[in-house]
């Protein structure tokens, strides 16, 4: 097990993969290290084939975790990308390690969405990404349950992203949205909602203590600067930047940007905006501790009127039948 500082150390150097996450026999473009409990030592450079047997070998030893050179970490995500629909069905991955694989490769698709939202390749991976994941949750409940339980609660703009569309996708199919492409729609809005935000300054965002209005403001226009950075690439589906723009809206008029009210905010973004306020609630931020999950409920259920109530009443029972009753 990796730890403490060597962990830190080894993660400015490497990303970490699971073993499973490497299909048998097909080709990679980059080395894979393993850990040896003190250093990251080189097992197999790029132009060796990876075996039933390497692979073997790798799992009677208990290492279930290999790393790539973080140099070579987009090379990874586009084999991710190529190879997720094989992995996602093979019986002999655990659906934990499944869900891992999911979570931790639309974690970093994310990152070179943020670091340049208006590349068109990056937004079609998110696309393709946001696709993987979609067929993965309509795999049914257990799905959503193993996404649940590797997700990350310390936040970061990135791992909220990946949250928010897991939440999103799970409460759409929840309602009875099962369409593919309609999830798919959703997935697409929800995993780059955030993408405004490259425009306002860390000291805002990460701010101990309340914003000053100007800094609210410019806050505020983030969802509106998101829709302009994505639709430069002019490659998602109109429907899609409705979540973008509309996260922060709210049935009774408080959201913004637009200040619009119930029947103008689209159903994508009546349930964006409940899974963006739940993690954000049950994340830990620099500025606030997380809460627990039945009192962010609470408190979301206290707001009356903010949000869409039959939403919020089927995100409360996915999230634990007993939730709803005790509210």
């Amino acid at each position: 097990m990796v730890s403490g500082q060597a962990t830190q150390a080894i993660l400015n150097l490497f990303l970490p993969i699971y073993v499973h996450s490497l299909r048998i026999d097909s080709v990679l473009d980059f080395d894979l290290y393993v850990y040896t409990g003190r250093d990251v030592v080189l097992y197999r450079a790029c132009y060796l084939p990876f075996t039933a047997k390497t692979q073997s070998a790798l799992l009677d030893n208990n290492v279930s975790r290999l790393y790539v050179p973080i140099d070579k970490r987009r090379q990874y995500q586009r084999y991710i990308q190529t190879h997720i629909d094989r992995i996602l069905a093979d019986p002999s991955v655990d659906d934990f390690t499944k869900a891992s694989i999911v979570y931790d490769s639309a974690k970093e698709l994310i990152k070179d969405v943020l670091s340049n939202p208006t590349l068109g390749e990056n937004i079609k991976s998110s696309q393709a990404m946001v696709e993987s994941t979609v067929l993965y949750v309509l795999e049914g409940h257990n799905a959503f349950h193993n996404m649940l339980r590797v997700m990350s609660f310390d936040y970061s703009v990135y791992s909220h992203s990946v949250n928010v569309c897991t939440f999103s996708l799970a409460l759409a199919h929840a309602a009875g949205m099962d369409s593919t492409r309609e999830l798919i729609e959703l997935g697409t809005g929800a995993l780059l909602h955030d993408v405004g935000k490259t425009k306002i300054s860390e000291s805002i965002l990460n701010k101990r203590g309340p914003l000053d209005p100007s800094e609210m403001e410019t806050v505020r226009q983030h969802p509106r600067w998101g829709v302009e950075l994505v639709r430069e690439t002019d490659l998602i589906p109109e429907v899609s930047y409705l979540p973008i723009k509309q996260h922060h809206e709210r049935e009774d008029h408080s959201g913004y940007p637009d200040g619009v009210g119930s029947d103008e905010i689209h159903a994508f973004s009546k349930i964006l905006a409940i899974a963006d306020v739940f993690d954000a609630m049950t994340t830990e931020r620099v500025y606030r501790s997380a809460v627990g999950t039945f009192p962010a409920l609470k408190t979301m259920h206290a707001e009356k009127d903010t949000f869409d109530r039959r939403f919020l009443e089927l995100f409360t029972r996915l999230l634990g039948p007993t939730n709803l009753a005790a509210l």
